[in-house]
């Protein structure tokens, strides 16, 4: 007898993204997709479950056993975290695990991935798993449609559903894209009752000035998709393969907001948007009502240099909004072109620095090594002025050609190396194996990266700076953080 109709795992690849020793660094952070699907999904009428193996740190084979305690008729395993660009192709080897170890135990049940990775490569993920579906795309009514004819155990060997990709007789089939949710404010919010919200942690810097003070921790999202197409960013495969956006409105952002912090202490947010600050009208409205709520809140969220201005950055700091996150990526401008981003010039990224810092809000840069036209002039030419910035927190990238995105076709076209596992994909693990550019190696790169990342953070002036911004122990911890070794089979 089945005891829960549908069933949504988020696998554990801890050991797969973070090499060596220091995971206090990362936020552990809620899946908020598979909360998204329980909660629409439980609004049809289904009796829904979660299993977050990688808050509750289990491994594929007890996450397996978990799974067949459940009994479920359809188990859903997510390729999809808090970073949606990066994080999906990386956990396909602890969801490989969890399918294969699921399988062995109780080859009924019935399975499908979604996410990115599965999106981006359907036919390829049905062959290489044994798998009994794919969800493709944003996958809220494939699911469902799905999930209505395995409990009318109807018997059918072709499934036509859109966004459902399935084996045939030997044959894959791919049944295109699934329908996006027009009107995002009919979503149910994400199932939060479903998941270990006491298990849920920020990043560090998130908390830097109340480094123990991580949890309880939550995101939320105001808009799906993304209007840029940026070449090395594989987003689009989770919204039909192309560039759009749709948003909430601003009264039921902040009802969830309410929700979180009255139903489970949540001080830390993060607005998991691709870019928050597209509306000036949205955002300012949006701030007005948490501001009127009076939470005392530190949340963060993505922008870019073109998106932002004064009036902007002081009603989202009254808000509560203590860190923006700008993808500068590359100083050089001939760089940035080649792949998509953006048009600004060095003198934008210093004037919007200074906007920023004067509206009291905290900068994470990010910033990658590697983009095709990067050399070693180029590439330290951006460490140079990342310096020089004196940003709060930096992200240094190796450039990966993720699948779904323009660069790994690309890549695919030109014959390049690129990593011979998923797990290669990583950007902090062993296996971490970066796209060479027009002008480096893979290797070069990545040991230009890991380099840049200490001469950083151990700057005497960077130190300086955080001491007397967020005091000693923040200081301690960036110490702490430094002493971390990254193994690399490249090195």
């Amino acid at each position: 007898m089945q005891n829960t109709d549908l069933l949504l795992v988020n696998p554990n690849n801890r050991s797969q993204t973070y090499s060596g020793p220091g995971y206090f660094l990362p936020a552990i952070e809620p899946p908020l997709w598979t909360g998204l699907i329980a909660g629409f999904m439980r609004a049809k009428g289904f009796s829904v479950k979660i299993i977050d193996a990688e808050a509750e740190n289990l491994n594929p084979d007890v996450t397996a056993e978990k799974i067949a305690e459940f009994n479920p008729l359809l188990v859903g395993i997510s390729l999809i975290g808090a970073n949606p660009s990066a994080s999906s192709t990386p956990k396909m080897t602890a969801a490989s695990k969890v399918l294969n170890n699921l399988k062995n135990k109780t080859p009924g049940i019935k399975t499908f991935f979604y996410g990115i990775h599965p999106s981006a490569l359907p036919e390829r993920t049905l062959k290489e798993e044994p798998l009994d579906f794919i969800c493709r795309g944003e996958c809220f009514y494939t699911v469902f449609e799905l999930l209505t004819i395995l409990k009318s155990h109807k018997k059918t060997a072709d499934y036509k559903i859109k966004g459902l990709c399935y084996k045939n007789n030997g044959n894959v089939i791919v049944n295109g894209w699934g329908k996006l949710v027009d009107n995002l404010d009919l979503l149910p919010f994400a199932a939060w009752d479903l998941l270990p919200m006491n298990k849920y942690r920020a990043h560090n810097w998130h908390c830097f000035g109340n480094i123990d003070r991580r949890k309880p921790y939550a995101a939320i999202y105001t808009s799906l998709g993304c209007p840029f197409d940026c070449t090395y960013c594989n987003i689009h495969a989770l919204y039909n393969g192309k560039p759009g956006i749709r948003f909430r409105s601003p009264d039921k952002v902040a009802e969830e907001i309410s929700l979180l912090v009255e139903n489970y202490r949540i001080r830390n947010i993060k607005i998991i948007d691709e870019i928050f600050t597209l509306r000036e009208a949205y955002v300012a409205e949006l701030c007005d009502l948490i501001v009127k709520r009076r939470y005392d809140l530190n949340m963060w969220a993505y922008a870019r240099i073109d998106t932002v201005n004064e009036k902007m950055l002081k009603k989202m700091k009254r808000a509560g909004i203590n860190w923006l996150c700008y993808g500068i990526e590359s100083f050089d401008r001939k760089v940035r072109d080649n792949v998509g981003k953006g048009s600004f010039e060095e003198s934008a990224v210093r004037k919007v620095v200074e906007m920023t810092r004067s509206a009291g809000i905290n900068i994470i840069g990010n910033f990658m090594f590697g983009l095709p036209e990067d050399s070693l002039e180029t590439m330290q030419e951006t460490l140079r002025m990342a310096k020089e910035l004196d940003l709060e927190y930096v992200n240094f990238y190796v450039t990966m050609a993720y699948p779904g995105s323009q660069l790994y076709e690309a890549a695919l076209k030109k014959g390049s190396r690129l990593p011979e596992k998923w797990c290669g994909y990583s950007q902090l693990s062993k296996e971490t194996f970066p796209l060479a550019t027009n002008y480096l190696s893979g290797t070069d790169i990545l040991r230009f990266r890991d380099k840049a990342f200490k001469e950083y953070y151990a700057n005497a002036r960077y130190l300086k700076i955080i001491k007397e911004k967020f005091g000693s122990d923040t200081v301690k911890h960036i110490n702490k953080m430094l002493k971390r070794g990254i193994p690399r089979k490249l090195f």
